[in-house]
């Protein structure tokens, strides 16, 4: 890690809570759960504790639920030990849930009903799944305003992402029988009044159907929000993710004076030029092999370490 990535204090022994030197915020699937397993390693658990600990803002933005986040990273993070009085935020289904937690356990769940997928095309596509595709994927009930199907973890990848391929497809032909406009990579599907309202976003272990308002640049606003109300402004911030609609969260952030680096977790995909630093896992001095939750892991502890240096 260089000089430049270490979090600097004001004085040995001494934080300001209202500026603290770093804020994290953290995509969760890739960086932090490992797409393969869906778990999260003790050791990124424990230091994700001790950053927060520290004084370090801990903030999630994930297109996960709350339900998800409460199980693989709340109750674990509770049970390593959160310090009493720490807050965990945590932004869900790209911005349209959240809710912060601490040791005593969750706050209240936030949901903007206004960005929800209608209930009806959320039913027809449970019904499509259990029909046609349940052999190689599930209908998510834990989401409150996206619609998600996920890749069964012993189905293998490559068939998945063809199975994938079709669900795609016949998910975006049930949106215009539900007069609804969709967008899937470069194709659009507009619906009467010309308009696409909703979004069917691929990745590698699941298909997230959503509002088009959704994504990681909303979690970044909600995200300097819920910090704002505890009256906290961090010095600069890190944005970790594994997919480049994860760059959204360090765009906003630049583009609203914050300071920002972005870690990028699964750089094959390809560093775009950004106007802000972005870093990888060779910033670390290690090879490119080491992505996904090991490279999330490894930024964790050393930022961590900087701060006992």
């Amino acid at each position: 890690m260089t000089a430049s990535e270490s979090p600097a204090v004001s004085a040995p022994g001494v934080r300001l809570p209202s500026a603290p030197p770093l804020a994290l915020l953290l995509d969760v699937d890739g960086p932090v759960a490992s797409p393969v397993t869906r778990d999260v390693k003790p050791d990124i658990i424990l230091d994700l504790v001790a950053l927060a600990a520290a004084g370090i803002p801990v903030i999630f933005n994930t297109g996960r639920s709350d339900a998800f986040i409460r199980e693989q990273v709340m109750e674990p993070m509770i049970a390593a030990g959160i310090p009493a009085g720490t807050i965990i935020h945590a932004v869900c289904e790209k911005g349209a849930v959240w809710f912060s937690y601490t040791s005593a356990g969750p706050g209240p769940i936030h949901v903007d009903r206004g960005l929800a997928v209608p209930a009806a095309y959320g039913d027809d596509v449970r019904r499509l799944v259990a029909e046609d595709y349940a052999a190689h994927m599930f209908f998510d009930e834990t989401k409150r305003a996206m619609v998600s199907v996920e890749q069964h973890i012993n189905v293998p990848s490559a068939d998945y992402l063809a199975e994938q391929k079709l669900f795609d497809a016949e998910a975006m032909e049930l949106m215009a029988r539900h007069w609804l406009g969709v967008v899937r990579l470069d194709h659009h599907a507009p619906n009467s009044d010309d308009e696409v309202d909703y979004r069917v976003d691929p990745t590698i272990i699941s298909t997230d159907i959503e509002s088009v308002r959704l994504g990681k640049d909303l979690g970044a606003s909600r995200a300097v929000e819920l910090l704002a109300a505890q009256g906290i402004t961090p010095q600069a911030w890190r944005t970790v993710g594994d997919s480049r609609t994860d760059y959204a969260m360090a765009d906003w952030l630049h583009h609203n004076d914050h300071p920002v680096k972005h870690v990028d977790v699964r750089p094959a995909d390809g560093v775009p030029s950004k106007p802000y630093p972005v870093l990888t896992a060779a910033d670390l001095g290690l090879e490119p092999t080491v992505i996904h939750d090991d490279a999330g892991g490894a930024f964790l502890r050393a930022w961590r370490e900087a701060l006992d240096a």
